[in-house]
């Protein structure tokens, strides 16, 4: 194995998956439990009589999506390669897992293999339970105007599941179609954008997704290791997490009197001082426009391996949507 430019504490690229999951379970045992066969994170007690939650896809995206299977979130992950969509067996075996008598919702990244995957599973695993899904594209750098695939999925992921994750969890759980007409909601509310100040590393390899010169900025990168729509100079942090916000709130027409509950997340090797003065910036930056945050999450949650970079998420809020946010999850990356 060539000697990689930034060292990694792997064994093997091939067993990063298997020994990464087989990790996180064990340091977790009160909460998860693993099907190694096939890549499936589950809750360590299973959910009875409730709308099941499953996602998954590419790993490297660490802590999403097995870092959020609990109570309040999901039921069940299944990973997929590095930045590799799990196969749709493998959906499959999550969706009977997830199943507790009451139907599962999927939530799926859009990317290509995902959807395509997940689809195919809900297919085979119609004659055993009822599936509905949710197609997360949130992403302001990417759209459907050059015939691709539309917007990417990113960190609003995060928000749908938890908000998909407190109805269906409640006392009196909401049912499938009512848990996944809200998700989709959430969807439509939602927007994101990313930049980079590095790139990634492969396990494994020896050099970095793309080569960023100094002075510059990848803009509108992905959560794959993707370039970025274009590059920008570098500059304060004030500066570049305005370029993020600003076209976030233009495209969701955010005005005075409006609510959002704002992600910032990390890429992966963004560490907590940045989260936090990115954070900042975004606060003073609605509060300027009249626009209130009414809930904040700031960390690392949907991750590009170890790229040096940062995302904000923004989603307008309502009182419902609020609630459902703060209600109770207990994961082994977010809980409250």
């Amino acid at each position: 194995m060539s000697t990689p430019a930034r060292r990694q504490f792997i064994n093997a690229p091939d067993d990063v998956i298997d020994e990464a999951l087989e990790g996180l379970v064990l340091a977790n045992p009160r909460l998860l439990k693993l099907d190694p066969a096939e890549r499936l994170v589950s809750r360590a007690k299973p959910a009875t009589r409730k709308v099941g939650l499953l996602s998954g896809g590419g790993s490297g995206h660490e802590p999403l999506h097995a870092g959020l299977v609990g109570t309040g979130m999901l039921d069940v992950a299944v990973a997929g390669a590095v930045f590799a969509s799990p196969t749709a067996s493998q959906v499959r075996a999550g969706t009977l897992l997830a199943d507790s008598g009451a139907g599962v919702l999927h939530i799926v990244k859009n990317y290509t293999g995902d959807v395509l995957n997940f689809q195919i599973a809900a297919e085979l695993a119609e004659d055993e339970v009822a599936v509905e899904s949710v197609l997360v594209d949130d992403d302001l750098a990417t759209t459907s105007t050059n015939g691709g695939p539309g917007r990417r999925g990113t960190a609003a992921t995060v928000v749908v599941e938890k908000v998909c994750g407190a109805l269906a969890e409640a006392e009196a759980g909401a049912d499938l179609p009512t848990v996944a007409a809200r998700g989709r909601d959430v969807v439509t509310r939602s927007r994101s954008l990313a930049i980079a100040l590095d790139a990634c590393t492969h396990p494994g390899e020896s050099r970095p997704a793309f080569d960023l010169p100094g002075d510059l900025v990848e803009f509108g990168v992905g959560i794959h290791g993707e370039r970025g729509t274009g590059r920008i100079p570098f500059a304060s942090a004030d500066e570049l997490v305005e370029q993020l916000v600003d076209p976030l709130v233009q495209d969701l027409s955010l005005g005075r009197g409006d609510g959002v509950i704002a992600v910032v997340n990390g890429l992966g090797s963004t560490y907590p001082l940045e989260l936090a003065i990115i954070t900042r910036q975004v606060h003073r930056l609605l509060a300027a426009r009249g626009i209130t945050v009414a809930r904040t999450l700031t960390g690392s949650y949907v991750t590009s391996l170890d790229m040096h970079g940062a995302s904000v998420t923004l989603t307008v809020a309502d009182d419902d949507l609020v609630s459902a946010w703060d209600a109770p999850v207990r994961t082994p990356s977010l809980t409250w």
